[in-house]
């Protein structure tokens, strides 16, 4: 079987594995350490001041000399700034979500930075390529964090995109191991994104008490949330219960957010309040089990993805 090289190509990797940039999780030391390992590595902006995010470029661009991204949610309130250092500091690769991929796409594009826009359907995936991407994000509902009002899986919503566009299509939601990311890329996928896994790291800057809850989650220990404002996946707490309870009486988007209040998800994950912090992690986090090096959970997976082309069923014999 030929190796899809589209995605290794685009952004100059070794292998088509791409780390999430997660609030709270994705500083510099994971995304150094996961593009050092033939990743790319992902800061994520969505938690950073601007002058927060200059200091993370700049620690990454010291720690490796190989590509990495940022993420950078498009509604962020500091977007203007955000994008200003990304082009001053030479950025290679930005990751775009939570917004319309035509705002700024082109703008980064006329500066050599390749753009690459997370999608949860079809449809946005399409606007996404005519707005110039050079690729999309495809992630199903299992993931962690913010998601599409779709909640559509992965296993459909991969086939999906890669009939709908042309550019390349990384597969997210659900993709912790080796055989997950074979998977993904049988049903069309060119490469995956992976969360999850990574924050059970030792570089990932979330508090060890979350990361501790997620080796210790079972199936079903996720939620899909607050659906009335921006669906958002949880790992069950107290918090977790409140909104549940609200949800279930009927709360209005306004009391939903009013019991969000501000600060929740650094409260829980980058604080270690397990009670009444926001813990975004996805339904991969029931195979957690470990915490790890970056570079060896890079090497499992790519490992346990050449063993499953060369035995893919494997667990049938």
């Amino acid at each position: 079987m030929q190796m899809n090289q589209r995605i290794t190509q685009l952004l100059g990797i070794e292998y088509p594995i791409i780390q999430a940039g997660m609030v709270w999780v994705s500083g510099w030391k994971l995304a150094s350490a996961v593009s050092n390992a033939g990743g790319l590595g992902i800061i994520g902006a969505g938690s950073m001041y601007p002058d927060v995010l200059r200091e993370h470029i700049q620690q990454c661009k010291a720690a490796t000399s190989k590509p990495f991204g940022v993420n950078l949610p498009l509604l962020y309130p500091d977007i203007e700034q955000h994008i200003a250092i990304i082009i001053e500091e030479k950025v290679p690769v930005v990751f775009t979500s939570a917004g319309n991929p035509g705002t700024w796409t082109s703008k980064l594009k006329a500066h050599g930075i390749k753009v690459i826009h997370v999608v949860s359907s079809s449809k946005f995936a399409q606007k996404a390529e005519q707005a110039g991407c050079d690729a999309v994000v495809a992630e199903g509902f299992e993931a962690g964090g913010h998601n599409g009002r779709e909640e559509t899986t992965t296993m459909v919503l991969i086939p999906l995109v890669k009939a709908a566009v042309k550019i390349p299509v990384i597969a997210a939601g659900g993709i912790a191991t080796g055989r997950q990311m074979l998977a993904a890329m049988v049903l069309g996928a060119d490469g995956v994104q992976i969360g999850s896994r990574f924050v059970c790291t030792n570089e990932a800057s979330a508090h060890p008490d979350f990361k501790q809850a997620i080796i210790q989650a079972k199936e079903g220990d996720t939620l899909l949330q607050m659906k009335k404002t921006v669906p958002v996946r949880l790992l069950k707490n107290a918090f977790a219960d409140q909104v549940r309870e609200a949800e279930l009486r009927g709360a209005d988007a306004a009391e939903l957010n009013q019991l969000l209040g501000r600060g929740r998800a650094k409260k829980g994950m980058f604080e270690g309040d397990m009670e009444q912090g926001e813990l975004e992690i996805g339904q991969v986090s029931a195979m957690m089990q470990s915490i790890q090096p970056a570079a060896a959970v890079v090497q499992e997976i790519w490992i346990d993805f050449q063993s499953a082309l060369n035995d893919p069923l494997h667990s049938l014999v």
